[in-house]
């Protein structure tokens, strides 16, 4: 579809460098950036890029820590009308090497702490023909990124003209296959993702998202920074999540809104100095990754007072954040993550594809204009996951009556036991109650004659003894027999991806290793 006029994300910059270029736009460490001085920068960037011969439609990565050249980059490759690739800098240079060799990105952009890892990928790499660098020591094998933007400061460059169907962005998912894939997210996606947040959040001028989750993942960057940069709001951007850190810079840069996965709230909560300092700017927290444990939701209002903790449910498909919980229902519909945004459609489905009825297990599916139109050079998993124009989130949950949803499990995670379906979390939410948990997981393992039966890892609170009796106790007084674990690990730590959603699947195989 053709469209006259400018769709361009990097248009956001322009027009509010123009209304309002004296007010912060990012904050980070020691940096307070205006919207005027974000533009002159972003322009400068994108005419180094262009001098390196980026064009539009070419892959530009950055694998950095959260920074303040994290959003200058966006702007810059949206700018030239070039693809943005986000790289998860937790990944092992093997699958650096995959993602970066199988979008075919041309450039790079990065830091002194990843160039060792790059370096020893170059070779597995012919087509990224530029390696940017953002340290200030020279370095004959990296080019400068403060050099790119210094030569170039002054210059204006006009923000590509692009189609709503063109890419914004590529995202590689975490994955539960062998190989990530990269999702395809277009102007199109973010545009309706961000009316959706703003419709949903009220979202204005004066809101500022505090980012303590990984910007390379959907969570960090989406919910909901692109939507607040939207309107014309700010940023403050810390450099990694510390609890400590994460309480000071609400007591000092008074943010009205700030994302966090489950871990994180979970990590705030432990904090024992959290209740002495002042949060009350906030307000509104999006939590997600996975489905919040009700006492942690619980806990988390007493601490947050004048916020509206909103459990949600995304996926990187989506651009995340796709059902919300209204503050209204916070405590009526607990455990629950809301409904669909605005203009986005829901349904809870059969193995066939049918709806089912409210109270019914199914796979939840999408369909709507922020939904991506599949992944980058794989019609395998494009066709498996869009079908009949709905995409298939591969979690289950129901709808109740009213119309909100309840995720009760990832389908591959739905452990069956002699027939019966038990759904995982179901199972840690009751081991969530007692009090010296500090995190649980569910898995199946192989039984005889059951087939599956549940077994949980536990990671206790410090300096606590957890009495296994007492979690079984527990189970059994609150689940049916079949439900209860057969077996209880505890661990030190349960594996997560960035958006803090388990593992499962590590778990699953660390136990297949050890058996």
């Amino acid at each position: 579809m053709s469209i006259e006029g400018n769709i361009n994300f990097s248009s956001v910059v322009n027009k509010w460098a123009e209304e309002n270029p004296y007010k912060e736009v990012i904050v980070y460490e020691n940096k307070r950036i205006t919207y005027k001085e974000l533009n002159d920068r972003v322009n400068a960037l994108a005419q180094g890029l262009l001098s390196l011969g980026i064009e539009q439609g070419d892959r530009v990565g950055i694998l950095v820590y959260n920074c303040s050249e994290f959003f200058e980059t966006i702007f810059a490759v949206n700018r030239i009308g070039a693809i943005f690739l986000p790289l998860n800098f937790r990944l092992a240079p093997d699958e650096l090497a995959y993602i970066l060799g199988n979008a075919g990105a041309k450039a790079l952009i990065s830091e002194d702490d990843f160039h060792n890892e790059i370096d020893s990928i170059r070779e597995n790499l012919p087509e990224l023909q530029h390696y940017v660098s953002l340290s200030v020591t020279e370095d004959k094998s990296w080019k400068s990124y403060q050099k790119l933007i210094d030569s170039n400061l002054g210059t204006q460059v006009l923000d590509a003209h692009v189609e709503l169907n063109d890419l914004h962005r590529l995202m590689y998912t975490s994955g539960t296959t062998s190989r990530p894939k990269g999702v395809k997210i277009s102007f199109e996606n973010l545009y309706w993702k961000n009316i959706g947040h703003i419709w949903n959040f009220n979202i204005g001028p004066d809101d500022k998202t505090l980012i303590v989750g990984p910007l390379y993942h959907v969570g960090g960057l989406d919910l909901p920074s692109t939507g607040v940069l939207y309107r014309g709001g700010s940023v403050v951007i810390l450099r990694k999540f510390d609890p400590e850190q994460v309480l000071a810079a609400i007591e000092q840069e008074k943010p009205t809104n700030i994302w966090l996965a489950p871990a994180m709230v979970n990590m705030l909560l432990q904090f024992e100095q959290a209740h002495r300092y002042n949060l009350d700017s906030i307000r509104f927290i999006i939590a997600g990754g996975e489905r919040m444990p009700e006492p942690l939701i619980e806990r988390v209002q007493k601490l947050f007072k004048n916020a509206w903790f909103c459990d949600a449910y995304g996926l990187t498909e989506t651009v995340s954040g796709d059902t919300f919980l209204p503050r209204s229902k916070t405590f009526e519909k607990l455990g629950s993550v809301g409904k669909p945004c605005i203009h986005l459609d829901m349904r809870v489905v059969d193995d066939d594809g049918n709806k089912v009825p409210p109270g019914e297990i199914g796979e939840i599916v999408f369909r709507g204009p922020k939904v991506t139109k599949g992944y980058w050079q794989d019609e395998e998993s494009t066709k498996k996951s869009i079908r009949n124009g709905w995409f298939h989130t591969g979690d289950m949950g129901y709808v109740d009556e009213e119309g909100y949803l309840y995720i009760t499990d990832r389908k591959k995670d739905m452990i069956v036991s002699g027939g019966e379906n038990i759904a995982t979390l179901e199972v840690e939410r009751v081991l969530y109650e007692h009090p010296f948990v500090l995190e649980a997981a569910v898995i199946g393992i192989p039984h005889p004659k059951w087939g599956e039966v549940p077994k949980a890892f536990i990671v206790a609170k410090k300096d606590e003894n957890i009495i296994e009796a007492e979690l079984l106790s527990l189970c059994k007084e609150k689940l049916a027999k079949y439900k209860v674990p057969q077996e209880i690990e505890f661990v030190n730590e349960l594996p997560r991806n960035p958006s803090g959603k388990v593992l499962k699947r590590e778990l699953r195989e660390n136990r297949r290793q050890r058996a």
